[in-house]
């Protein structure tokens, strides 16, 4: 496997036709668990646990100083920063343990 990978094009159609009722169940400051699927050198895509139909971002610019990016099957903890409805993406804060 490449170090970077794209998430299953499936997912992407599947979080654009569930967008109304992805931004409905995990409204901005929700916390969320999910599990990296796909890696970019600017963040990692991340399914959410319990809305099987979101995509969800951390960005580098997001994870604390000097982290590296999870590598995918990584679990990832962290908060609803904000909705990104151009491309139907969760956008999430991680937890700073």
């Amino acid at each position: 496997m490449d170090e970077y990978c794209w998430p299953d094009e499936r997912l992407v159609g599947r979080a654009r036709a569930a967008w109304a009722a992805t931004i409905e169940s995990s409204p901005v400051g929700t916390s969320i668990t999910g599990k990296v699927i796909g890696r970019q050198r600017f963040g990692v895509f991340v399914r959410i646990d319990g809305v099987p139909d979101a995509l969800g971002l951390v960005e580098v610019t997001a994870l604390p100083c000097g982290t590296s990016l999870p590598a995918v099957g990584d679990a990832v903890v962290g908060e609803v920063l904000w909705h990104a409805a151009h491309n139907h993406q969760i956008r999430i804060r991680p937890s700073r343990h």
